[in-house]
């Protein structure tokens, strides 16, 4: 990451890391109504998949299939949303986020406007559960990629 640049995910970590390896990093950017929100994040200033080699390619898809795959394991959502925009931060990014169907924006996307009140007492029984969330990534991706 570099001071000077005007991308935001250059500058700052936008959010917490939960891991961070040669190619890309895993942070946690989790909301107060989407508290299982992780991003995997490029760590080259690309804009598009396509702009990584092969190996990056292979390397960050399975980066965002171990996120999946450790939250389905750890959490048993509903759903898991994956989304790569860019539309607003031309920095490739992957959106993998857990969902369920009392989640205040359920069935509509994480970017709709909310379709109910939200469930207080599933989000705080959700957020105890993020610590172990969080080793459990991080030591999912230690065992796999090698870190920076």
């Amino acid at each position: 990451m570099t001071d000077n640049t005007p991308c935001p995910i250059c500058r700052a970590d936008v959010g917490r890391v939960i891991w961070r390896g040669a190619d890309f990093r895993l942070i946690s950017a989790g909301e107060a109504l989407l508290p299982v929100f992780y991003r995997v994040i490029s760590t080259a200033h690309v804009a598009e998949f396509s702009d990584l080699s092969a190996l990056q390619r292979l390397s960050c898809m399975d980066a965002v299939a171990l996120t999946e795959h450790t939250l389905r394991t750890q959490l048993q959502p509903d759903k898991i949303n994956l989304a790569s925009l860019g539309n607003v931060v031309p920095h490739l990014h992957w959106h993998v986020i857990a969902r369920w169907r009392w989640d205040a924006y359920w069935p509509q996307s994480v970017w709709s406007a909310a379709q109910r009140e939200a469930d207080d007492a599933q989000l705080s029984a959700l957020r105890a559960r993020l610590p172990a969330l969080d080793a459990a990534l991080s030591a999912a991706f230690t065992a796999r990629f090698v870190t920076a």
